[in-house]
C-alpha cells in the first residue's frame, strides 16, 4: 500500500477496542491512519463489556483467534499500567452436574493438547480455588493465563503510542457514506483516503446494508467494593451453550473480580430487544442465576446496571478482509475493508484481529489462516470481488 500526498493511507471508522488495535497495527508498520468515531475513543460496545481476556475453542477458528491473540495481550500486559487495570486473573469454569464436569474434562484434555495451560478441578479443589462458591458443585476446569483488562483505557493508550507512521483522530464525527475516493461525514464533508477499514461493529451496517450482522443484547451489573470475595474469573460451563444461542433469552452465570474490589456480574444474551435500557425482567432473571452459584452476591450492595449490544455474525466469526461483495458498487471505495461482527469476543481477539487485517492489507505473509474469517464466506461463489 502506498502512501498518498494530502491524505491518510487508512480511515479507519470505529475507535473501540478493534479499530483501535488496527489502527496502532497500522501505523506501526508505517502507514498513515485517520481514526473516526461518532463518540469518543473506547465507547460503545467496547466500554460495555466485562474485558474479559479468554481462549475459546468452540470451533478451530475461534481457538486459533482466540489463543494468538491472548498471548498478543499477555506479550503486551508489561507495557500496560493501572489505568489499564490488566489482571491475570485466570477463568475458572465451574461444572453444576455430572454432564458439565465431563464436558470440562474433554475441554481440559483438548486445550492442553493445544498448548495451553489449564488443570481438571474436583469438587474440593473448586472449594479451595473459591470458597464462597456454592458447595454442591462437581468441579471445573482452571485456566490460570487468562485475565482481564479495561478495554477503554487500552483503546486511548495503542492510538496515543509513537510508532513508525502516524495517528490521527477525528471524533464526535460520523460517517454516512463510503464514495469512490474515501468517506462522506454527516456535517458535509469529505475525508479522501487511500483505503477504508469499517471497523465500528454495528454501526456498520449502515454503511453496508449487506452485511450479516445482528445485535446480541447483554445485561451487565457491578457492585460495590468488596475486596477478596473472589479470586478468578468465574464462569459455569453452560455459559458456552448460552454464548452461541441462536435466538431467544438466555442467562448464565458470570462473574469478575475488578482490580478495585468490586464485582462485575454478567451475562444475558437476547435477540428479540433493540432497547438500549435496562430490562427489570433480565437483569433479575440473571442476577437469581449468579445467586444460585454465589450465594454471598445475595447482601451485596450493587450500584449500577447497563446494556450493550454484541455485534454478531451469523456464523459466530467475525468478518476479517475484504469487504468484497458487501462493497460491490463502482461508487464504493475499491480499497474497503472489515474488522466487525466479534460478537463477545472483541476485547479478547482485538489484538489478533489487527495482525491479521494488517498482513492482509498490507500483502504480507498472514499470522494465521485468514480463510475462516474472510468476508467472502458469506457470498455465494465464495470469492471476494473487491
Amino acid at each position: 500500500m502506498k502512501r498518498s500526498n494530502g491524505r491518510p493511507d487508512v480511515v479507519v471508522i470505529g475507535a473501540g477496542i478493534v479499530g483501535a488495535a488496527c489502527a496502532y497495527e497500522l501505523a506501526l508498520q508505517g502507514l498513515d491512519v485517520l481514526v473516526v468515531d461518532r463518540a469518543g475513543v473506547g465507547g460503545g460496545v467496547t466500554a460495555a463489556g466485562m474485558g474479559h481476556l479468554v481462549v475459546m475453542d468452540d470451533s478451530p477458528a475461534e481457538f486459533v483467534l482466540s489463543a494468538c491473540s491472548r498471548a498478543l495481550w499477555l506479550a503486551l500486559a508489561p507495557r500496560l499500567d493501572v489505568r489499564h487495570a490488566f489482571v491475570r486473573s485466570g477463568t475458572l469454569w465451574v461444572a453444576a452436574d455430572d454432564e458439565e464436569f465431563a464436558l470440562a474434562r474433554n475441554r481440559q484434555r483438548a486445550l492442553q493438547q493445544q498448548g495451553i495451560d489449564c488443570a481438571t478441578l474436583d469438587a474440593q479443589q473448586v472449594r479451595e480455588a473459591e470458597p464462597a462458591l456454592r458447595h454442591d458443585l462437581y468441579g471445573g476446569m482452571i485456566v490460570p493465563d487468562d485475565a482481564v483488562v479495561y478495554a477503554p483505557a487500552v483503546a486511548a493508550w495503542l492510538l496515543a503510542q509513537p510508532v513508525a507512521g502516524r495517528i490521527v483522530q477525528r471524533l464526535d464525527t460520523e460517517v454516512i457514506g463510503i464514495e469512490r475516493e474515501g468517506v462522506r461525514l454527516a456535517d458535509g464533508g469529505f475525508i479522501a483516503a487511500g483505503a477504508v477499514l469499517l471497523a465500528n461493529g454495528l454501526q456498520a451496517t449502515t454503511l453496508l446494508p449487506g452485511l450479516p450482522l445482528q445485535a446480541k443484547k447483554g445485561h451487565l451489573l457491578i457492585t460495590d467494593r468488596y475486596p477478596g470475595t473472589i479470586r478468578h474469573q468465574i464462569l459455569e460451563l453452560g455459559y458456552i451453550k448460552s454464548a452461541h444461542n441462536q435466538s431467544g433469552t438466555s442467562v448464565a452465570f458470570n462473574v469478575q473480580p475488578r482490580p478495585t474490589g468490586q464485582l462485575l456480574i454478567g451475562s444475558s444474551r437476547q435477540f428479540d430487544s433493540v432497547d438500549p435500557n435496562v430490562e427489570p425482567a433480565i437483569l433479575a432473571r440473571m442476577l437469581r442465576r449468579a445467586v444460585d452459584y454465589l450465594p454471598e452476591l445475595a447482601g451485596l450492595n450493587a450500584i449500577r446496571a447497563w446494556t450493550g449490544f454484541r455485534p454478531a455474525s451469523s456464523d459466530g466469526l467475525p468478518l476479517i478482509g475484504p469487504a468484497g461483495f458487501f462493497a460491490d458498487d463502482n461508487a464504493m471505495h475499491p480499497a474497503t475493508w472489515l474488522a466487525v461482527g466479534h460478537e463477545g469476543l472483541g476485547v479478547t481477539t482485538a489484538l489478533g484481529t489487527a495482525k491479521l487485517l494488517a498482513s492482509q492489507m498490507l500483502g504480507q505473509p498472514a499470522p494465521f489462516d485468514a480463510t475462516p474469517y474472510l468476508p467472502a464466506r458469506f457470498t455465494h461463489s465464495g470469492t471476494v470481488h473487491a
